[in-house]
């Protein structure tokens, strides 16, 4: 009996030891993986301390920054030496100041930069960028005009002129200087509205992949004295900048007309705007790499001063086209139109007597719109004939010369 009963309870023992490292290993388990757990947490919030740190380091870096006391801009006038320079304050007074060729880069320190002071020492900390007005680079910039000569029609004398005028002194200056002449400064493109005047101006530089620059007169009309001979001057600077390049003027006569004294202080300004674009243009070398292109439609009003010789010296005239040029520019403008079969050109150019290019275009415009209404396939003498009567009837034509012919209106 008692060796039986101490079998029994060494095999009970046995179990419960068993039982027992059983429960040891599965805790022990357990807290690996908690273990486990809690490193990979603390491994993910040590990488957000770190992010958090460099977080607060860069703002910290920034409000370093806004509690910086601002700089006073000044204007080179001389560089005395190489640690020296004189400098004019935006409040007026001259003063020597130092500079260090650690802080600034010394080839950027020309006399005209504009530069930061210290508000203590007055030293140069650094060099500005050039200020120009926004709305002198709001204007309209083509860096490669996408027309061509193919694009203009029945102005084939006039396209030669601009050529000789323009373009030959951009890609053939060594022609000049062999002869030894001096090209025209600018021409002046004159013609009613329509007849080609912008087409031939962006032509050409498309031509010399010269950089095309187009403004219109009235932007150069400002409240504030000053404002507009500032506007023409960083014109002309934004020009010398994207050389080779076109400055295209267009209606000119909105700066540039006759002098009267009526003495009021907006005339005085306009004049005034006038005046410093003609001290640009006698200032810019006529075989430079800047062409001057004016145009209006209002030659007769152009004070004399413009176009005396040496400024505006060569002046073309785009006239309305004859039947051939404009049998041309029906041609120009329904090349990429399917047009059917029993369409003549002689007979659209017969039907549109005394139609600027702008009409021929807006009534081939018209004509395919009609045939997209009605869901045609191809574009017939019916809709050209609806189209023709539509832009050049009565109705059309008496918003456009509504005006008394030789007036100026404001």
């Amino acid at each position: 009996m008692k060796s039986g009963s101490s079998g029994a309870m060494s095999d009970d023992y046995f179990r419960f030891m068993q039982d027992k490292m059983k429960q040891l290993e599965d805790t022990n388990n357990m807290l690996r993986e908690k273990l486990v757990t809690i490193e990979r947490e603390w491994h993910y919030y040590q990488d957000m301390r770190v992010r958090y740190e460099r977080k607060i380091r860069d703002l910290n870096s920034e409000l370093d920054k806004l509690r910086t006391p601002p700089l006073i801009i000044g204007t080179i006038i001389n560089k005395i030496d190489d640690k020296r320079m004189v400098v004019q304050s935006s409040t007026g007074p001259k003063f020597v100041v130092s500079y260090s060729s650690q802080f600034i880069d010394a080839s950027e320190a020309v006399p005209g930069a504009q530069v930061g002071l210290n508000q203590q020492s007055l030293a140069v900390v650094n060099v500005l960028p050039s200020a120009k007005d926004p709305s002198v680079h709001g204007m309209e910039v083509i860096e490669s005009p996408n027309v061509d000569y193919s694009m203009i029609g029945g102005l084939s004398e006039q396209i030669e002129e601009i050529r000789e005028v323009v373009e030959l002194p951009l890609v053939a200056p060594e022609r000049f200087e062999r002869v030894g002449v001096e090209p025209p400064k600018g021409i002046l493109l004159t013609g009613l509205p329509g007849t080609g005047k912008t087409l031939l101006a962006k032509a050409v530089a498309n031509s010399t992949s010269a950089t095309f620059i187009r403004i219109v007169g009235s932007e150069l009309v400002q409240k504030y004295i000053g404002e507009g001979a500032r506007i023409v001057r960083e014109l002309f600077s934004l020009a010398k900048e994207k050389a080779p390049s076109i400055l295209f003027i267009d209606e000119l006569d909105a700066i540039a007309a006759r002098r009267v004294e009526d003495g009021t202080s907006g005339e005085r300004e306009v004049q005034r705007t006038m005046l410093q674009l003609l001290a640009e243009i006698d200032g810019f070398n006529p075989r430079g790499n800047v062409r001057i292109i004016g145009a209006t439609n209002r030659p007769d009003i152009l004070d004399s001063a413009l176009l005396r010789p040496g400024r505006f010296d060569r002046i073309i005239d785009t006239p309305l086209p004859d039947t051939e040029a404009r049998k041309e520019i029906f041609r120009i403008h329904t090349t990429k139109m399917k047009l059917k079969k029993n369409m003549e050109l002689d007979n659209l150019a017969a039907l549109t007597a005394n139609a600027t290019g702008a009409d021929i275009k807006a009534i081939a415009t018209e004509a395919g719109m009609l045939a997209v209404k009605g869901n045609k396939k191809a574009v017939g003498m019916e809709e050209f004939d609806i189209a023709i009567r539509k832009m050049m009837g009565d109705e059309h034509r008496k918003y456009i010369n509504m005006k008394e012919m030789g007036v100026m209106f404001a």
